[in-house]
């Protein structure tokens, strides 16, 4: 399971010309999942995601993690995190689960962000042809993946 995380000033998913989600202050986070992906990659990634500090405190320092400033979250699938570029020049996505494995793991990985959040996170829409938007704060721009946390 991969991240992108960008930290944000503001996002939006726009779906049909009509706005699905947007939060202000926070985290725009992408997810791409593979068909290896289980609950202890949703977990290890959620914690790591609302604890990580990448935050200004007082000081200007990134040190304040999404839980300090209780910041909003927008979670956007995206399975083309996982695009391998080994071979010519359009890009090979058989690393990524397909919606039967992926859907479910992405509402569980959203539900599992609210759970420890104790609010609700925004949400793109699966499978969707969505247009972000986003103001990147810093910029903060942050690559996580699961299978390399050891």
């Amino acid at each position: 399971m991969r991240l992108l995380i960008q930290r944000v000033s503001k996002a939006s998913v726009t779906i049909e010309n009509k706005v699905k989600s947007k939060i202000n202050k926070g985290l725009l986070i992408l997810l791409g999942i593979e068909n290896e992906d289980n609950q202890d990659d949703i977990e290890w990634l959620s914690n790591k995601l609302i604890n990580l500090r990448i935050f200004d405190d007082e000081n200007g320092v990134m040190n304040l993690s999404a839980m300090d400033i209780d910041a909003e979250m927008l979670v956007v699938s995206q399975f083309t995190l996982h695009a391998s570029t080994k071979k010519g020049n359009r890009p090979s996505y058989i690393r990524a689960a397909k919606p039967d494995i992926s859907i479910p793991l992405y509402e569980q990985f959203c539900k599992s962000l609210e759970a420890k959040l104790g609010k609700p996170v925004a949400t793109g829409e699966f499978g969707a042809d969505m247009q972000v938007e986003l103001i990147n704060d810093g910029p903060v721009t942050i690559w996580i993946d699961s299978k390399t946390k050891e």
